[in-house]
C-alpha cells in the first residue's frame, strides 16, 4: 500500500495557479481583451484556475492568488483601500492598460476642479465620494509588471501569463510606434500628410493601427522608453500647431504619465504646479 501511495504522489498533477481579475475605474476594454483569449485560456486549463473574474463568471473565491490582473485607475477612497487588499492577497500583480498604468483618460480630471465636474454631471453631487485625481495602481501599491495600451494587446497579455507559468521574464518589446509603421510598410502620416502624430514618442504594441488608417498616433500605449518629447514638440510647432493644440495632443489616454505630463505642461507652465498641488 505504501508503494502504491508513493507512485500516486509522484504522478499527481501539479496544483493549478490561481488567477484573479479585478476591475477599478475603467471601461472594461482590457477585460474584454482577456475574454477574447478564450481559446488560448482553454488550452491552459490544466495550469490555470480562474478564481475571480466578474466579467466572465459568477465564481468568486477568496485569495491568496498566484496572479492578479488589475484593470482601471484609483478614483475613490473605497478603491484605494480595495487595491491594498488585492495586493496583499496576490503573489504576482499585473496591471492592464492605460487606466491602470497612468490613470487613463479619466486623469483629465487632474487638470480641473473635480467638484465642478460632479456638480455638472450628478443631480445630487453630495452623494458622490470621489478623489480629486485619477491615479495609477503603482501610486498605491507595488506592481510586478505593467501592460500598456487602450486596450492592451492580446498577444502581450498571453505572453505575460505564459511567461509566469514558465518562470521567466515576459518578452515585451519596448520600441516605438514608428518601428511598427516601418515594419508593416505604412507611409508616415506626418511626412506624407502633415498629420500630427505621437508615434515617435509612443511605446509600441498596437501594431500602428491608427497610422495604418491614415490617422496620427494618439499615444494610447503611453510614452516610449526615453521619449524625445522636446523634438516632438518642435516638430508639432513646425507643422503650425499652437501651444493649446500641442497640449491637447499629449492629453488623451496617458495625459498623467510623467513624460506626456511634462510635455503638455511645458505649453502651460502653470498647469503642472496646479496638478502637483492637487490633493490626492
Amino acid at each position: 500500500m505504501s508503494g502504491a501511495t508513493n507512485v500516486a504522489d509522484r504522478t499527481a498533477a501539479p496544483a493549478r495557479k490561481r488567477l484573479a481579475v479585478f476591475k477599478f475605474a475603467s471601461c472594461d476594454g482590457c477585460q474584454l481583451t482577456l475574454l477574447d483569449c478564450e481559446d488560448e485560456f482553454l488550452a491552459l486549463t490544466d495550469a490555470v484556475q480562474i478564481v475571480h473574474f466578474t466579467e466572465a463568471t459568477r465564481t468568486s473565491l477568496p485569495g491568496p492568488y498566484d496572479v492578479a490582473l488589475v484593470e482601471g485607475s484609483i478614483t475613490t477612497p473605497e478603491d484605494a483601500e480595495r487595491i491594498q487588499r488585492v495586493r496583499a492577497d496576490s503573489r504576482f500583480l499585473v496591471v492592464l492598460g492605460a487606466c491602470a498604468t497612468a490613470g487613463g483618460i479619466q486623469a483629465l480630471r487632474d487638470f480641473g476642479d473635480v467638484r465642478e465636474f460632479t456638480e455638472a454631471v450628478y443631480a445630487r453631487p453630495e452623494y458622490i465620494s470621489t478623489l480629486a485625481r485619477s491615479t495609477p495602481i503603482a501610486a498605491h501599491v507595488p506592481v510586478d509588471f505593467e501592460l500598456r495600451g487602450c486596450p492592451i494587446d492580446r498577444g502581450q497579455l498571453l505572453e505575460v501569463v505564459t511567461a509566469y507559468l514558465a518562470g521567466r521574464k515576459p518578452r515585451i518589446p519596448d520600441r516605438g510606434v514608428c518601428f511598427e509603421c516601418k515594419a508593416r510598410g505604412t507611409v508616415c502620416v506626418t511626412v506624407a500628410d502633415g498629420t500630427p502624430c505621437l508615434g515617435p514618442v509612443t511605446h509600441a504594441g498596437c501594431g500602428a493601427i491608427c497610422p495604418a488608417f491614415r490617422r496620427g498616433c494618439y499615444g494610447c500605449f503611453g510614452p516610449a522608453r526615453d521619449p524625445n518629447t522636446a523634438a516632438q514638440i518642435r516638430l508639432l510647432r513646425s507643422q503650425g500647431e499652437s501651444p493649446e493644440q500641442i497640449t491637447r495632443v499629449f492629453r488623451t489616454f496617458n495625459a498623467a504619465s510623467a513624460a506626456f505630463l511634462a510635455a503638455s505642461s511645458a505649453q502651460r507652465p502653470d498647469t503642472e504646479e496646479e496638478l502637483h498641488d492637487a490633493p490626492a
